[in-house]
């Protein structure tokens, strides 16, 4: 049932790495490839949530320090040396370029293709990201393979998520009160900067991780994947 917070929602916007596409599917098996090629100890398996906490630090550093949107494939690569450096890790500069275009192959859930489609006749649906507006396009035409109503880049704002300034510039792109967009995420901190910005929210719990100790900007609706998103929203 589609809870009364909700009533008033007429977007959703959606986060788009590891929400809508599988990060860790789509780029352990290479980066165990590199790790080989490296001549790496650590398997790749081990070395990708280092990888991905890192560029989350990446991120947070350039909004914190005021330094725009240096791009997400930027602070992918960032991150990506500053791991190699951390565990030993020998490389030389074309090494990583060669192996940066993983990024161009993600793949999307299964579940949220079928929850975009399912959704598509009732709201505007939003990518709302911290790619680049090309990344995206490309991301959205070749491996989604869906039409969002608009796809918002964080560039547009000069800040990585959860900055309040994100939110706010979609909401005026796309003429809407806050409170009439509803954030989807599998990251608790955009539900959050989402919610602390006046959105409603939607926690996509994907990996079972507890949300953020907060009273005041809690999610409207947990739900488990896009079925359990589209079950609910759907619900008459």
């Amino acid at each position: 049932m589609v809870p009364e917070s909700l009533k008033s929602v007429t977007t959703l916007t959606f986060d788009v790495f590891g929400t809508v596409l599988d990060l860790t599917g789509s780029l352990v098996s290479p980066t165990q490839k590199l790790m080989e090629e490296l001549g790496a100890e650590i398997s790749g398996a081990e070395f990708w949530p280092q990888w991905r906490a890192r560029q989350r630090i990446e991120q947070y550093q350039d909004s914190l320090m005021m330094l725009g949107h240096s791009g997400y494939l930027e602070t992918c690569r960032r991150a990506l040396a500053y791991c190699l450096r951390v565990n030993g890790i020998e490389f030389n500069n074309r090494q990583i370029d060669r192996f940066m275009r993983v990024w161009q192959n993600l793949r999307p859930y299964e579940d949220s293709v079928r929850g975009l489609e399912r959704l598509k006749g009732k709201y505007r649906l939003v990518a709302l990201s911290n790619g680049e507006p090309w990344f995206l396009k490309h991301l959205a035409d070749n491996r989604i393979k869906f039409e969002f109503h608009r796809i918002i880049s964080v560039e547009e704002a000069g800040f990585f998520k959860p900055h309040p300034s994100v939110y706010r510039t979609a909401a005026r792109l796309l003429d809407s009160e806050p409170s009439e967009i509803l954030m989807v995420a599998a990251h608790s901190f955009d539900i959050m900067g989402a919610r602390a910005s006046g959105y409603r929210g939607v926690y996509v719990n994907r990996y079972r991780l507890p949300y953020e100790d907060s009273i005041q900007y809690k999610p409207d609706m947990l739900v488990d994947d896009f079925d359990g998103l589209a079950d609910n929203l759907l619900d008459a």
